[in-house]
């Protein structure tokens, strides 16, 4: 069935002819122009947050209302789809080679609608089926989804569909930029608190190695591979018993990976509960992250170092994220990490460590301040 202007019904439509793929457009070699690579779009986020003055050589081309759908693994199936929203009036942005643009169809389709539907298992799924290419750099065939049959709804109800959930985003937009607002007050007090400080040698302060301090620090899985535990440990892409967390997880904030019951018990020495402090130590060295509170039980995944408080009434573990955080905790990582041809530190070399510590009643009166703005 095709979809005519005038029926007020659902109705099936090929995807081509609902919307129309890498639109052309024209910009002169040598333009300067707002460019968008892959790493500026964030996973399951409507707006685009920055971009790169650069001048144009080549890459997909896009005006406001477009959207930006990421065609190589792993990015589309971490949800980097986005919409433009950056460029001025009449102004033509350029980006990755590695997105497939799509635009609403006058009198047929509306933008805001195919944002959300470009973003649905709907439309994801047969996408994704349809990669090719050698591991890690699969990439979408886009006649495979030009002639997908999708069920849609008549303009109008694409505009009221597409109204709703656009205010839903903004409020989401809205409400990332106050969590911003507030990280950057985190930064501030702990620089106002501890990091002037280090640099005043207070005498009420001791230096100790991190292994000395009250803590669990645990690398169960990581410097490895599965491909000894491949008996007790399968990961799924569906949903089961536990949520296994890697660092591609913790930074898109996006959880897709789960194991089962048996594989979260033999895991249990990296079970996380919330709060927790994890540091990536293999690869993307000194990724620091504040374990979320999720819905499901959590286990670390590997290359990652999990570092928790032992002592409940003297808490560490806002401390010592917002200290391996700061450029003084990224520097104390960088002591310790070699590799020429992976940068990695293990579980021994970090209780190496010394820090600068703080006496208890600082810290306690550290953690009141700051628990508010955290939760």
């Amino acid at each position: 069935m095709s979809l005519d202007k005038s029926q007020n019904d659902w109705g099936w439509i090929k995807a081509k002819d609902f919307m129309l793929f890498n639109p052309k457009e024209s910009i002169k070699k040598g333009t300067v122009v707002k460019n968008v690579p892959m790493d500026k779009i964030e996973p399951k986020t409507k707006e685009i947050p920055s971009y790169e003055l650069t001048e144009y050589k080549c890459g997909v081309k896009f005006r406001n209302g477009d959207i930006l759908m990421a065609r190589i693994t792993p990015c589309l199936e971490n949800g980097k789809i986005s919409q433009v929203s950056i460029l001025d009036y009449n102004e033509i942005g350029a980006g990755s080679t590695e997105f497939i643009v799509l635009r609403e169809k006058e009198g047929i389709s509306d933008k805001d609608f195919i944002y959300y539907l470009s973003n649905s298992e709907y439309f994801k799924e047969p996408a994704i089926k349809s990669m090719v290419g050698s591991s890690g750099r699969q990439r979408v065939q886009r006649d495979v989804v030009e002639n997908l049959e999708i069920y849609v709804p008549p303009l109008e109800t694409q505009k009221k569909i597409g109204k709703v959930l656009s205010f839903f985003d903004k409020k989401i937009s809205l409400n990332k930029k106050i969590n911003k607002n507030l990280d950057d007050i985190l930064d501030s007090i702990f620089k106002e608190n501890f990091i002037k400080e280090f640099d005043n040698d207070n005498n009420d302060w001791k230096i100790k190695n991190i292994g000395e301090l009250p803590l669990i620090i645990t690398d169960y899985v990581a410097n490895g591979s599965f491909a000894s535990l491949k008996e007790n440990v399968t990961i799924l892409d569906y949903e089961e018993y536990a949520y296994f967390i890697r660092n591609t997880d913790l930074k898109s904030k996006s959880f897709q990976k789960f194991v089962n019951k048996h594989s979260y018990d033999f895991l249990k020495k990296s079970s996380l509960f919330g709060n927790e402090v994890i540091i990536s130590n293999v690869g993307d060295v000194g990724s620091v992250f504040l374990c979320p509170f999720l819905d499901k039980p959590m286990t670390l995944g590997n290359n990652m170092i999990l570092v928790k408080s032992r002592d409940d009434a003297i808490n560490l573990n806002f401390y010592l994220f917002l200290l391996f955080r700061s450029n003084y905790g990224q520097y104390l990582i960088s002591t310790i990490t070699a590799g020429s041809v992976q940068s990695k530190f293990n579980k021994t070399e970090f209780k190496s460590l010394e820090l600068t510590m703080p006496n208890d009643e600082l810290i306690i009166k550290f953690n009141n301040l700051v628990s508010p703005i955290f939760d």
